[in-house]
């Protein structure tokens, strides 16, 4: 215990006088001084050195929470973080590599429970993806594709004036391609 961190008090009414009691009376000494320049209620015979840890702990803390809060805050501020794509990826890579140390069937029954974890996880993440974009905005049913594939054909077709036979061809060829993808999915 440093000696020079005990202070005396210089009147019994201090403020800051060490609220321990013993025997003879109320601690003479002054509370230690904590790292935020305030005065703790113990001196450092009575546990204000607990005070002190305690303080500086309660510091690292904030000093980590205002870490998190500034990274969140520049998490909220992307727009790529608003998508869960990047973790469905994660996960996937994570599960072929679980399934790449199974060399035979028995590797992959002693594997199967933390296989089918990563399953139903890819699975979670996925639908919440899915709600995600939905409420986002960022789907589109096959009949705003439609709609979508209409307004091209019609610029194209405003561009393509002299050539009938390619607009007929051109839409022809969008609504194959629109069939394609809704089979796809």
């Amino acid at each position: 215990m440093d000696s020079d961190l005990i202070e005396k008090i210089d009147t019994d009414t201090d403020p800051y006088r060490c609220q321990a009691v013993g025997r003879n009376g109320q601690c003479i000494n002054r509370g230690v001084k904590l790292p935020n320049g305030e005065y703790g209620t113990y001196c450092m015979v009575h546990g204000g050195n607990k005070q002190i840890e305690a303080a500086k702990a309660k510091a690292v803390r904030q000093y980590r929470l205002t870490q998190w809060q500034v990274r969140l805050t520049e998490f909220s501020d992307s727009s790529i973080l608003k998508s869960l794509r990047e973790e469905i990826g994660i996960l996937r890579v994570i599960l072929e590599e679980r399934l790449n140390f199974c060399q035979d069937s028995a590797d992959l029954i002693i594997a199967s429970g933390p296989i089918s974890d990563l399953v139903l996880k890819i699975e979670r993440v996925v639908t919440s993806c899915h709600k995600l974009e939905s409420r986002m905005g960022q789907h589109l049913d096959k009949a705003d594709i439609i709609q979508l594939a209409s307004r091209f054909i019609r610029v194209i077709s405003e561009e393509l004036e002299d050539y009938p036979d390619k607009i007929d061809m051109i839409s022809n060829r969008l609504l194959e391609v629109i069939s394609e993808e809704k089979e796809e999915i």
